[in-house]
């Protein structure tokens, strides 16, 4: 696929900012899937820029000493963190960062930007503290964007919990990670077919979901783009969901071990698991992803912490930690 033309890269860079906060010029997505876009319109209920809508979350992590520090922090509603923690006793220099919404879940043209820089050398570990509900949309759409930096000897984490489409939910997300050569960075997703619990499966209007891999420069890598509309031709069929519930997948940047290695062990971590996989070392050799569908949540979660332990034993020589959330 094609690159984002060099006028779009300016907020695939985490931290730069060219224009104001809130000006929706830095909320907004610089393009939208037209199959999401084709939703828009005005909510009768609070409009895209108000108060609420728009949520805003800048870090800046550097190693100070022995430890990662949280040096630089900007929030806005509904977006927030906890403080660090620091309780991997493999890793005690470990940067733990909960990821957090006051909202309780993403709503009709809710516009949510992320914005992570992780300094040279620092070690930092981010997830969601709960599953990313999108609610049910009668007007517009919702959006997230992630941009995610890592420096030079960097190690970073970024895994955060399923999105939960609800029915009638119109989500698109992009998340560009942009590290340097000499960086690691570990960045899972996964998205579920809707409220299993409540038989609610592919009921929502459309997922849409970028990942791109950029060096500082710019530079693409890798581009990874999935378009869901169960109402469009269905999502259930051949390359596509095939009928399963769950999509997971796992991309390894890293120089610490070749590509074709970090490949063969997320192979080996799945394969008597049963799940419904697949390995690709990523392009230019700079790591190796995975994607895995299954329909059983806790078995795609189990192999998921799999492949994210297996990985982690190989680059750093650590087990992954318990990571117990409320």
């Amino acid at each position: 696929m094609t690159a984002p033309p060099v006028a779009e890269r300016a907020e695939a860079v985490a931290g730069e900012r060219e224009v104001p906060r809130l000006d929706p010029r830095h909320y907004e997505p610089a393009r939208v899937p037209h199959q999401v876009r084709r939703y828009a319109g005005t909510p009768d209920t609070l409009a895209v820029g108000r108060p609420g809508k728009v949520g805003l979350l800048e870090l800046a992590f550097e190693r100070i000493g022995g430890r990662t520090e949280l040096t630089g922090h900007y929030q806005k509603s509904p977006l927030q963190i906890m403080r660090p923690l620091y309780f991997d006793p493999a890793r005690p220099d470990l940067a733990v960062t909960l990821l957090m919404s006051t909202g309780g879940g993403i709503l009709q043209a809710d516009r949510l930007r992320t914005d992570i820089r992780c300094g040279a050398d620092t070690a930092v570990h981010l997830t969601t503290q709960a599953a990313t509900k999108v609610y049910r949309m009668e007007h517009d759409y919702a959006t997230q964007l992630v941009n995610l930096e890592a420096g030079p000897g960097a190690y970073v984490e970024y895994l955060p919990e399923p999105v939960i489409p609800f029915v009638d939910s119109r989500f698109y997300q992009r998340t560009v990670l942009t590290a340097d050569a000499g960086a690691t960075v570990l960045a899972g997703e996964t998205v579920l077919a809707g409220r299993l619990a409540r038989g609610e499966r592919n009921a929502y209007r459309v997922f849409a979901s970028d990942l791109e891999v950029r060096r500082p420069g710019g530079e693409l890598v890798a581009l990874d783009t999935v378009r869901l509309e169960p109402a469009d031709g269905g999502v259930a069929g051949p390359a596509v969901l095939g009928g399963h519930d769950v999509m997971s997948s796992l991309y390894v940047l890293s120089p610490l071990a070749p590509a074709a290695r970090i490949a063969d062990v997320l192979h080996e971590a799945l394969a008597e698991r049963g799940l419904l996989y697949g390995v690709s070392v990523l392009p230019q050799d700079s790591g190796a992803w995975l994607r895995l569908l299954d329909s059983d949540t806790r078995a795609c979660a189990a192999a998921l912490r799999a492949a994210w332990e297996a990985v982690r034993r190989l680059l750093i020589g650590a087990p992954a930690p318990d990571l117990r959330k409320t």
